[in-house]
């Protein structure tokens, strides 16, 4: 019994083997392309900091609303101001941070193009 289960699973192993790896063997003579249609590394990474920016943008718009509604919702509490004015200065270095990659890179990119003789 033990005998026919061995060879049944080898079986099954080699069998499950040549289906895993019999689309390699089909289209070994095609060639990758480029799924993303983008040239080169400097503009995917400008157009993925760009959608970052554009993405993160309206996030930082609402958290800033929300950073005032803590403000408003304070009503003097020293507490609750100490918190909204933390929430606001998190929100403000976020954005700073994520403005400021997005001018570095851009800024990067165009010196490398320059210096390089790119478009």
């Amino acid at each position: 019994m033990n005998r026919s289960i061995a060879k049944l699973r080898s079986v099954f192993t080699a069998g499950a083997a040549f289906v895993a790896l019999s689309p390699l063997v089909a289209f070994a003579d095609q060639t990758l392309s480029n799924p993303a249609k983008v040239p080169d590394l400097q503009t995917f990474i400008a157009d993925f900091l760009k959608a970052v920016v554009q993405i993160s943008l309206p996030i930082l718009t609402l958290f800033i609303v929300y950073s005032g509604f803590l403000f408003v919702f304070a009503r003097g509490n020293e507490e609750k101001l100490g918190k909204a004015k933390q929430n606001f200065m998190y929100v403000i270095l976020g954005a700073i941070l994520i403005l400021g990659a997005w001018v570095l890179a851009t800024l990067i990119a165009s010196t490398a193009n320059q210096v390089l003789g790119g478009s």
